[in-house]
Protein backbone atom coordinates (compact mmCIF):
# COMPACT_ATOMS: atom_id res chain seq x y z
CA UNK A 1 0.00 0.00 0.00
CA UNK A 2 1.18 3.47 -0.70
CA UNK A 3 0.81 6.11 1.84
CA UNK A 4 0.14 9.97 0.36
CA UNK A 5 0.67 12.53 2.88
CA UNK A 6 -1.47 15.59 1.84
CA UNK A 7 -1.87 19.21 3.16
CA UNK A 8 -4.27 21.85 2.07
CA UNK A 9 -3.54 22.96 -0.75
CA UNK A 10 -2.38 19.98 -2.38
CA UNK A 11 -0.15 19.63 -5.46
CA UNK A 12 -1.78 16.46 -6.52
CA UNK A 13 -3.45 16.88 -10.63
CA UNK A 14 -6.06 14.43 -11.74
CA UNK A 15 -3.93 14.18 -14.85
CA UNK A 16 -1.25 12.31 -13.33
CA UNK A 17 -3.73 10.12 -10.97
CA UNK A 18 -5.38 6.48 -11.56
CA UNK A 19 -9.27 6.52 -11.29
CA UNK A 20 -10.05 5.25 -8.04
CA UNK A 21 -12.77 3.82 -6.07
CA UNK A 22 -12.51 6.36 -2.28
CA UNK A 23 -13.20 5.21 0.99
CA UNK A 24 -14.24 8.27 3.39
CA UNK A 25 -13.66 8.12 7.19
CA UNK A 26 -11.10 9.19 10.16
CA UNK A 27 -11.20 4.96 10.69
CA UNK A 28 -10.16 4.96 14.47
CA UNK A 29 -10.10 1.51 15.23
CA UNK A 30 -10.75 0.68 11.62
CA UNK A 31 -13.29 -1.64 13.25
CA UNK A 32 -16.07 -3.70 11.85
CA UNK A 33 -17.90 -1.03 10.26
CA UNK A 34 -14.73 0.55 9.38
CA UNK A 35 -13.79 -2.66 7.47
CA UNK A 36 -17.38 -3.03 5.96
CA UNK A 37 -16.87 0.57 4.44
CA UNK A 38 -13.35 -0.36 3.19
CA UNK A 39 -14.49 -3.82 2.44
CA UNK A 40 -17.66 -2.15 0.25
CA UNK A 41 -14.91 -0.29 -1.59
CA UNK A 42 -12.21 -2.41 -2.58
CA UNK A 43 -15.36 -4.50 -3.92
CA UNK A 44 -16.54 -2.32 -6.26
CA UNK A 45 -12.53 -1.11 -7.16
CA UNK A 46 -12.33 -5.10 -8.25
CA UNK A 47 -15.26 -4.87 -9.78
CA UNK A 48 -14.89 -2.02 -12.03
CA UNK A 49 -11.11 -3.18 -12.48
CA UNK A 50 -9.35 0.23 -10.64
CA UNK A 51 -7.31 1.73 -7.52
CA UNK A 52 -8.97 0.87 -4.21
CA UNK A 53 -7.92 4.27 -2.02
CA UNK A 54 -9.08 5.37 1.64
CA UNK A 55 -8.77 9.07 2.54
CA UNK A 56 -7.94 9.62 6.38
CA UNK A 57 -7.30 12.70 8.23
CA UNK A 58 -4.68 13.31 11.19
CA UNK A 59 -4.83 14.77 13.74
CA UNK A 60 -8.73 13.89 14.71
CA UNK A 61 -10.86 17.26 13.94
CA UNK A 62 -11.54 17.90 17.25
CA UNK A 63 -7.99 18.46 18.17
CA UNK A 64 -8.33 21.39 15.99
CA UNK A 65 -12.14 22.50 15.84
CA UNK A 66 -12.08 22.68 20.08
CA UNK A 67 -14.04 25.63 20.06
CA UNK A 68 -13.03 28.13 23.07
CA UNK A 69 -9.80 26.51 24.24
CA UNK A 70 -6.78 28.71 23.66
CA UNK A 71 -4.47 25.25 24.33
CA UNK A 72 -5.52 22.23 22.57
CA UNK A 73 -5.92 18.85 24.30
CA UNK A 74 -4.35 16.13 22.31
CA UNK A 75 -6.74 12.96 22.08
CA UNK A 76 -5.61 9.37 22.63
CA UNK A 77 -6.66 7.13 19.63
CA UNK A 78 -7.51 3.15 19.07
CA UNK A 79 -5.51 3.24 16.33
CA UNK A 80 -2.36 5.91 16.34
CA UNK A 81 -1.49 7.08 13.05
CA UNK A 82 1.25 4.13 12.09
CA UNK A 83 -1.18 1.28 13.32
CA UNK A 84 -4.20 2.35 11.34
CA UNK A 85 -2.06 2.65 8.17
CA UNK A 86 -1.55 -0.97 8.91
CA UNK A 87 -4.83 -1.85 9.54
CA UNK A 88 -6.19 -0.37 6.54
CA UNK A 89 -3.25 -2.30 4.49
CA UNK A 90 -3.99 -5.57 5.74
CA UNK A 91 -7.74 -5.00 3.84
CA UNK A 92 -5.89 -4.68 0.45
CA UNK A 93 -6.25 -0.97 -0.06
CA UNK A 94 -3.63 0.32 -3.33
CA UNK A 95 -3.24 3.94 -1.82
CA UNK A 96 -3.95 5.88 1.65
CA UNK A 97 -3.97 9.04 1.75
CA UNK A 98 -3.43 11.16 5.00
CA UNK A 99 -5.20 14.50 5.00
CA UNK A 100 -3.16 17.00 7.45
CA UNK A 101 -6.38 18.72 9.25
CA UNK A 102 -5.49 22.00 10.41
CA UNK A 103 -7.81 25.00 10.24
CA UNK A 104 -7.47 25.76 6.28
CA UNK A 105 -8.79 22.58 5.49
CA UNK A 106 -11.76 22.33 8.17
CA UNK A 107 -12.63 25.84 6.07
CA UNK A 108 -13.31 24.40 2.78
CA UNK A 109 -16.74 24.80 1.87
CA UNK A 110 -18.05 21.11 1.29
CA UNK A 111 -17.76 21.99 -2.64
CA UNK A 112 -14.28 23.01 -2.31
CA UNK A 113 -13.34 19.60 -0.51
CA UNK A 114 -15.10 17.39 -3.23
CA UNK A 115 -13.34 19.44 -6.17
CA UNK A 116 -10.46 19.55 -4.81
CA UNK A 117 -10.35 16.05 -2.69
CA UNK A 118 -12.23 14.04 -4.24
CA UNK A 119 -12.94 14.80 -8.19
CA UNK A 120 -9.45 16.39 -8.15
CA UNK A 121 -7.42 12.72 -7.12
CA UNK A 122 -9.97 11.30 -10.07
CA UNK A 123 -12.44 9.57 -7.62
CA UNK A 124 -15.25 7.60 -9.53
CA UNK A 125 -16.69 6.24 -6.90
CA UNK A 126 -16.77 6.84 -2.69
CA UNK A 127 -18.17 4.78 -0.29
CA UNK A 128 -18.85 6.23 3.69
CA UNK A 129 -20.54 5.65 6.25
CA UNK A 130 -24.53 6.91 6.27
CA UNK A 131 -23.11 9.44 9.14
CA UNK A 132 -20.25 10.70 6.95
CA UNK A 133 -19.97 14.59 6.76
CA UNK A 134 -17.66 17.13 5.19
CA UNK A 135 -16.65 20.36 4.29
CA UNK A 136 -16.78 23.70 6.73
CA UNK A 137 -18.95 22.65 10.21
CA UNK A 138 -19.56 18.97 8.25
CA UNK A 139 -22.39 20.97 6.01
CA UNK A 140 -21.88 17.90 3.73
CA UNK A 141 -23.85 14.92 4.25
CA UNK A 142 -24.06 11.40 1.86
CA UNK A 143 -27.27 13.22 1.02
CA UNK A 144 -25.65 16.42 -0.66
CA UNK A 145 -23.08 14.61 -2.56
CA UNK A 146 -24.55 13.75 -5.72
CA UNK A 147 -24.61 17.42 -5.64
CA UNK A 148 -21.87 18.17 -5.07
CA UNK A 149 -20.39 15.16 -7.15
CA UNK A 150 -20.81 17.61 -10.15
CA UNK A 151 -21.71 14.15 -12.25
CA UNK A 152 -18.23 13.22 -12.10
CA UNK A 153 -18.74 10.41 -9.82
CA UNK A 154 -21.04 7.81 -8.11
CA UNK A 155 -21.53 6.90 -4.19
CA UNK A 156 -22.41 3.81 -1.72
CA UNK A 157 -23.85 4.50 1.54
CA UNK A 158 -23.36 1.98 4.21
CA UNK A 159 -25.81 1.83 6.62
CA UNK A 160 -24.94 1.44 10.48
CA UNK A 161 -23.47 -1.72 11.53
CA UNK A 162 -24.59 -3.22 14.74
CA UNK A 163 -23.47 -5.95 17.03
CA UNK A 164 -25.73 -7.28 19.48
CA UNK A 165 -27.95 -4.63 19.02
CA UNK A 166 -25.60 -1.76 19.18
CA UNK A 167 -24.15 0.26 16.60
CA UNK A 168 -20.71 -0.34 16.30
CA UNK A 169 -18.54 2.96 16.82
CA UNK A 170 -15.24 4.42 17.73
CA UNK A 171 -17.41 6.20 21.24
CA UNK A 172 -18.86 2.66 22.55
CA UNK A 173 -15.45 0.91 22.00
CA UNK A 174 -13.52 3.86 23.90
CA UNK A 175 -16.40 3.63 26.56
CA UNK A 176 -16.05 -0.61 26.81
CA UNK A 177 -12.08 0.57 27.56
CA UNK A 178 -13.25 3.13 29.96
CA UNK A 179 -15.01 0.06 32.20
CA UNK A 180 -12.70 -2.29 31.23
CA UNK A 181 -14.70 -4.18 29.31
CA UNK A 182 -11.96 -5.56 27.02
CA UNK A 183 -13.12 -8.80 26.46
CA UNK A 184 -15.94 -7.69 24.45
CA UNK A 185 -13.82 -5.88 22.05
CA UNK A 186 -13.59 -8.67 19.51
CA UNK A 187 -17.23 -7.96 18.78
CA UNK A 188 -17.24 -4.25 17.31
CA UNK A 189 -12.78 -4.23 16.79
CA UNK A 190 -12.99 -7.99 14.93
CA UNK A 191 -9.90 -8.62 17.09
CA UNK A 192 -8.52 -8.39 20.31
CA UNK A 193 -7.55 -4.49 21.83
CA UNK A 194 -3.48 -4.11 20.96
CA UNK A 195 -0.69 -1.36 22.41
CA UNK A 196 2.46 -1.38 21.40
CA UNK A 197 5.37 0.02 23.41
CA UNK A 198 8.97 -0.61 24.53
CA UNK A 199 9.60 -2.05 27.58
CA UNK A 200 11.68 1.04 29.89
CA UNK A 201 13.33 0.79 33.60
CA UNK A 202 10.96 1.05 35.88
CA UNK A 203 11.79 1.47 40.55
CA UNK A 204 11.92 -2.41 40.21
CA UNK A 205 9.89 -3.27 43.56
CA UNK A 206 8.47 -5.82 41.61
CA UNK A 207 11.85 -7.98 41.34
CA UNK A 208 12.37 -7.23 45.03
CA UNK A 209 9.20 -8.97 45.87
CA UNK A 210 9.37 -11.76 43.38
CA UNK A 211 6.91 -10.63 40.69
CA UNK A 212 9.37 -8.83 38.03
CA UNK A 213 7.52 -6.47 35.73
CA UNK A 214 8.21 -5.48 32.40
CA UNK A 215 7.72 -1.29 32.59
CA UNK A 216 5.60 -0.61 28.87
CA UNK A 217 5.87 2.79 27.76
CA UNK A 218 3.40 3.27 24.95
CA UNK A 219 5.18 4.20 21.48
CA UNK A 220 1.94 6.47 20.61
CA UNK A 221 -1.03 8.22 22.08
CA UNK A 222 -3.37 4.74 22.50
CA UNK A 223 -6.34 5.30 24.21
CA UNK A 224 -5.59 2.87 27.50
CA UNK A 225 -8.03 0.87 29.56
CA UNK A 226 -9.53 1.54 32.65
CA UNK A 227 -6.71 1.61 35.40
CA UNK A 228 -6.89 -2.18 37.12
CA UNK A 229 -5.46 -5.65 36.89
CA UNK A 230 -5.87 -7.93 33.53
CA UNK A 231 -4.80 -10.85 31.97
CA UNK A 232 -2.78 -9.99 29.05
CA UNK A 233 -0.64 -11.50 26.03
CA UNK A 234 2.84 -9.91 24.87
CA UNK A 235 4.39 -10.23 21.84
CA UNK A 236 8.12 -9.92 21.72
CA UNK A 237 9.69 -10.61 18.50
CA UNK A 238 7.56 -13.38 16.40
CA UNK A 239 6.64 -15.04 20.20
CA UNK A 240 3.60 -14.56 22.78
CA UNK A 241 4.07 -14.90 26.24
CA UNK A 242 0.78 -14.92 28.74
CA UNK A 243 1.23 -13.04 31.81
CA UNK A 244 -0.99 -10.51 34.10
CA UNK A 245 -0.83 -6.56 33.82
CA UNK A 246 -1.38 -3.52 36.23
CA UNK A 247 -2.30 -0.28 34.72
CA UNK A 248 -2.45 2.20 37.02
CA UNK A 249 -1.26 4.80 39.42
CA UNK A 250 0.29 2.56 41.85
CA UNK A 251 -1.57 3.93 44.98
CA UNK A 252 0.20 1.68 47.23
CA UNK A 253 4.13 3.52 46.58
CA UNK A 254 2.99 7.03 44.82
CA UNK A 255 0.25 9.39 46.07
CA UNK A 256 -1.06 9.96 42.63
CA UNK A 257 1.34 9.87 39.64
CA UNK A 258 -0.17 12.17 36.61
CA UNK A 259 0.08 9.46 33.85
CA UNK A 260 -0.66 5.45 34.06
CA UNK A 261 1.75 3.08 34.05
CA UNK A 262 1.67 -0.71 32.35
CA UNK A 263 3.59 -3.35 34.37
CA UNK A 264 3.45 -6.74 32.78
CA UNK A 265 4.74 -9.78 35.03
CA UNK A 266 5.22 -12.46 32.13
CA UNK A 267 4.96 -16.08 33.38
CA UNK A 268 8.18 -18.54 33.33
CA UNK A 269 9.81 -15.62 32.11
CA UNK A 270 13.47 -14.18 33.19
CA UNK A 271 14.98 -12.43 30.09
CA UNK A 272 16.41 -8.98 30.07
CA UNK A 273 14.33 -7.21 27.54
CA UNK A 274 14.89 -3.66 28.26
CA UNK A 275 14.57 -1.23 25.26
CA UNK A 276 12.66 -4.08 23.18
CA UNK A 277 9.37 -2.84 21.06
CA UNK A 278 6.83 -5.62 21.92
CA UNK A 279 2.41 -5.74 21.96
CA UNK A 280 0.12 -6.11 24.93
CA UNK A 281 -2.70 -7.79 23.76
CA UNK A 282 -5.40 -7.17 26.14
CA UNK A 283 -7.56 -10.28 27.15
CA UNK A 284 -10.08 -9.89 30.57
CA UNK A 285 -10.16 -7.29 32.97
CA UNK A 286 -9.81 -9.12 36.81
CA UNK A 287 -10.08 -6.22 39.56
CA UNK A 288 -9.77 -2.92 39.87
CA UNK A 289 -6.74 -1.13 41.29
CA UNK A 290 -6.26 -0.62 45.05
CA UNK A 291 -3.73 0.61 47.77
CA UNK A 292 -2.77 -2.05 49.98
CA UNK A 293 -1.37 -0.94 53.96
CA UNK A 294 1.48 -3.39 53.48
CA UNK A 295 3.81 -4.85 51.37
CA UNK A 296 2.53 -8.97 52.42
CA UNK A 297 -0.92 -8.26 51.68
CA UNK A 298 0.23 -6.63 48.45
CA UNK A 299 2.45 -9.48 47.50
CA UNK A 300 -0.98 -12.15 48.75
CA UNK A 301 -2.70 -10.12 45.98
CA UNK A 302 -0.79 -10.23 43.47
CA UNK A 303 -0.31 -13.99 44.08
CA UNK A 304 -4.36 -14.29 43.55
CA UNK A 305 -4.10 -12.31 40.48
CA UNK A 306 -1.70 -14.96 38.69
CA UNK A 307 -3.43 -17.47 39.79
CA UNK A 308 -6.47 -16.21 38.07
CA UNK A 309 -5.08 -15.37 34.60
CA UNK A 310 -3.39 -18.73 34.85
CA UNK A 311 -6.97 -20.07 35.51
CA UNK A 312 -8.45 -18.18 32.83
CA UNK A 313 -5.41 -18.83 30.49
CA UNK A 314 -5.88 -22.56 31.00
CA UNK A 315 -9.92 -22.43 29.95
CA UNK A 316 -9.35 -20.86 26.74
Amino acid sequence: MNTVYLSHPHQLNIKSLQPTVMALGFFDGVHLGHQKVIGKAKEIADQAGIMCSVMTFNPHPKEVLQSGKTVKKPMNYLSPLKEKEKRIAELGVDTLYVVQFEQSFADLTPQQFVDDYLIQLNVKHVVAGFDYTYGKLGKGTMETLPFHSRNQFTQTTIEKVETKRQKISSTLIRQLLNDGQVEQLPNYLGRLYEIEGTVVDGDKRGRKIGFPTANIQTVDRYYLPAAGVYAVRLKLGQNWYEGVCNLGFKPTFHNGLATPTIEVHLFNFNKDIYGELVTVQWLTYLRSEKKFSSIDELVKQINEDKQKALTYFNQQ
